[in-house]
């Protein structure tokens, strides 16, 4: 199995992750069902907007029932060692940090490989890591972080860019995966960090 497949799995994993531990934030998603439900909604709900824009049918979560097994050892994961994850300040955040960074090397990888232009690719990415995250967030009444002042969409843009230009350069995939991710993750915690944010539009 190629590497993408494994970084798929990682992202849905973590998302699931993210999702449960947000669910189990709220009081009114505390029951069993409705924690699952909000990290299935958000494991998938990126990977499926994209494999619907490139026309991949059946769709990877229908066909392997891995994507479904990983989404399960989130939920129990999130729910076995919840305390101690919600006691870790920026749990969420470092994971959903790590989430999209998968998810939005892994979109343009799968989008390239359909032979999509760089730059649709590039987007395709950004939209495949974000839309789950927006999914969460309107299920347990948060703001999507997307609408926020924060950095969030444009670090997913900025690595999936990286990304693209090392391919272009014909580094290792593998290389310009990691590098890719790693560049997202890195403007997610530094301009949290430091409380960087693009420029408002004043009236």
């Amino acid at each position: 199995m190629q590497v993408p497949y494994y970084i798929d799995l990682l992202g849905t994993f973590v998302f699931a992750l993210s999702g449960a531990l947000a669910a189990y934030g709220k009081l009114l998603y505390r029951d069993l069902f409705g924690i699952s439900f909000t990290a299935f909604i958000t494991a998938i709900g990126g990977g499926t907007l994209r494999d619907i824009t490139l026309g991949v049918h059946p769709l990877a979560w229908v066909a392997d029932g891995n994507y479904l097994i990983v989404i399960f050892l989130g939920v129990l994961t999130a729910v076995s060692f919840r305390k101690t994850l919600l006691r870790l300040r920026k749990t969420l955040f470092l994971f959903d940090s790590i989430g999209i960074g998968l998810y939005t090397i892994l979109g343009v990888q799968k989008s390239l490989s359909f032979g999509v232009h760089p730059l649709a690719a590039i987007i395709l990415g950004m939209f495949s890591a974000v839309f789950g995250g927006v999914i969460r967030d309107t299920l347990v009444n948060e703001i999507p972080l997307i609408f926020r002042k924060e950095i969030y969409a444009t670090a997913c843009l900025a690595g999936a860019i990286v990304f693209v230009v090392m391919n272009r350069f014909g580094i290792s995939a593998n290389i310009s995966s990691i590098t890719g991710i790693l560049v997202i993750i890195a403007i997610r915690i530094v301009s949290v960090q430091y409380r960087i944010s693009l420029p408002r539009i004043e009236d």
